[in-house]
Parts: structure tokens; C-alpha cells; sequence
């Protein structure tokens, strides 16, 4: 993997400092999911436990008050230890437009390609999320490795009838 613009640890932008999430964090990164009107929203509990039990994987944005304004949560694929699955991506409708995804998507492949390295990176997208397309769109071509997309579960696999499919982003080989 190409070196990332960004020190996990240091990462300041416009009074935005990178962060590992904390378990008090967990309502606020709820309510981002929640605010973002695009993220499939888990339970509130479901984001304390991923704040405790998948920190290591996962990266906030704070504000110059150490507010959560943004995050990617992520895990290793267990049968894959080399591939990061990045589970959301979310950014506080205040902080849209400033490439702040791209930074914390950068500083935690960085953080996790020192820390165990890093073979690739997955992650699902509905084929209406133009942004989510946009962001690994664009880290593909920024750490110049190939980026491949087919049909991880077809929208009939739902029980609710109405989900689009949800189409697999392979990014990688680092």
C-alpha cells in the first residue's frame, strides 16, 4: 500500500483530529449514522459494542471540542486476516463536501496496513449510494490498485422485499 497523506494519531484538519472510537462515543456515531438518511441503521446498542469490540478497526473525526463529526467502522474479515471490511461510512451533514471520508478512510487503512498489515479492503454499496461509490472509487485510484465489483447478495435475500443488492467493492491487492 502506498504511504496516506495522514498520521492516524496526529491527523488535523481544519480543527479535525483523527481518533480510535471510544464506547462514550457510541450514541453520537448513532446519530450520524442516523442523520446521514443513507446507512442502513443498526441499534443504538449495536454501536456502543462496535466502539468497544472493533476500535482498533475503526476511526472518528472530532471536532475542536472532541465531538465525533464523522467515522468508518470497520473489522478483519476472520477468514481473511489481511482484508479490512469496511462496514459504514458516515459524516455529520456540518462536515459534507471537505473530503473528510477520504481522510479517515486513508488514516485507518494507514493505521492498519502498519499496525498488520493490509492486502485489500472490502465493503458493500447500494448501487443508488453515488458517494459511497465516489469515495472507493477514488481511494482506488489514489493508492493505484484495482477495485472490482460484483453482486454480494441480491436484493430478493432480504426479508424485507424492497433492498436494492448490495454490490462487493474488492479494493486491492496494497
Amino acid at each position: 500500500m502506498s504511504a496516506a497523506p495522514a498520521d492516524f494519531a496526529s491527523a488535523r484538519s481544519e480543527f479535525i483530529r483523527l481518533d480510535a472510537p471510544r464506547v462514550e462515543d457510541g450514541a453520537s456515531i448513532w446519530r450520524i449514522a442516523r442523520d446521514s438518511e443513507v446507512l442502513d441503521l443498526n441499534s443504538s446498542y449495536s454501536y456502543l459494542l462496535w466502539c468497544r469490540d472493533f476500535a482498533a478497526t475503526s476511526v472518528v473525526a472530532r471536532d475542536e471540542n472532541g465531538d465525533p463529526v464523522a467515522f468508518v467502522t470497520g473489522y478483519i474479515r476472520p477468514d481473511r486476516p489481511g482484508t479490512l471490511v469496511v462496514w459504514q461510512v458516515a459524516v455529520d451533514r456540518a462536515h459534507r463536501g471537505k473530503g473528510l471520508a477520504a481522510q479517515l478512510l486513508d488514516a485507518l487503512t494507514a493505521r492498519i496496513a502498519s499496525e498488520q498489515g493490509l492486502a485489500g479492503v472490502e465493503t458493500t454499496v447500494t448501487p443508488d449510494n453515488t458517494a459511497s461509490d465516489r469515495l472507493f472509487t477514488s481511494f482506488a485510484q489514489r493508492h493505484d490498485v484495482p477495485l472490482e465489483r460484483e453482486v454480494l447478495f441480491d436484493g430478493s435475500l432480504f426479508p424485507e422485499g424492497t433492498h436494492l443488492p448490495e454490490v462487493l467493492y474488492r479494493i486491492g491487492p496494497f
